[in-house]
């Protein structure tokens, strides 16, 4: 039986890279994407470094793959970008929209349909639990991430006849890795927070809850909580206390 083959993206660190991790140790052959160096490598995997807010950016990861039948993807990939929506640059809030939202929608249309086609394959897609809280300072994001956690839900809806195909949404909060440093958030609460979760535990929760065949997951009882209350909380209650932990300055140390 010939190997099974997956795709990971945003894997040089955080979540990606752990994800790849679990995947090579079930024996998947892998290719890992990310838009910065690897600085750790996985055991066997092939890399390739590639801006995924692109169309082109994805035909470069699908012509990598060599046509080989993805059997996985985590379609992980993902930008934050702090403070005031009105001081940030065009260029910045665009290429975290075309990151989150262009990228990922493109991806997952290129890759779901032979899997629909076939009747067989597993994507996991990192949504967020911000994807229910009008961000206050991290307003772009959140925003993407509103689409992300909706698109998932409504794809999987359309694609439920094929139910050989599993999609899964993975919503985790506030994770450590490279992710608030990159987006400027690192003299915020939120950034700097000792109490984020670990990457390689939300890692797992996504990575079985996919291979569980699992619609959606949120990572952590804290999340689970506040995602519960998020759809009962007026947004203006919202915004105000994303504020409180994303607004520059509020960091504690």
């Amino acid at each position: 039986m010939a190997t099974k083959f997956a795709i990971v993206t945003g894997a040089s660190s955080g979540i990606g890279l752990e994800l790849a991790k679990l995947a090579a140790q079930d024996g998947y052959d892998l290719l890992l994407a990310a838009d910065t160096p690897f600085t750790e490598q996985v055991p066997g995997a092939e890399t390739l470094q590639v801006d995924l807010s692109t169309f082109e950016g994805v035909e470069q990861l699908l012509e990598k793959a060599g046509g080989r039948q993805i059997d996985l993807l985590c379609a992980n990939a993902g930008h934050g970008l702090g403070r005031a929506f009105l001081d940030q640059a065009p260029d910045d809030w665009r290429h975290v929209v075309d990151t989150n939202v262009t990228g990922t929608t493109y991806l997952l249309q290129k890759v779901l349909g032979p899997m629909v086609a076939r009747n067989e394959g597993k994507v996991l897609v990192t949504g967020s639990i911000a994807g229910y809280i009008p961000g206050a300072f991290q307003a772009v994001y959140n925003g993407t991430k509103a689409f992300v956690d909706s698109f998932v839900a409504a794809i999987q809806n359309e694609i439920k006849d094929a139910d050989g195909v599993t999609l899964t949404n993975l919503m985790p909060g506030p994770v450590e890795t490279e992710f608030f440093k990159r987006g400027d958030m690192m003299d915020t609460e939120v950034g700097t927070n000792p109490k984020k979760s670990d990457p390689a535990d939300v890692a797992k929760d996504g990575y079985d809850a996919v291979m569980a065949g699992h619609k959606h997951i949120v990572s952590g009882w804290k999340n689970k909580i506040q995602s519960t209350l998020a759809n009962v909380t007026p947004n203006e209650v919202l915004a105000e206390q994303h504020r409180g932990m994303a607004q520059p300055g509020t960091a504690k140390n």
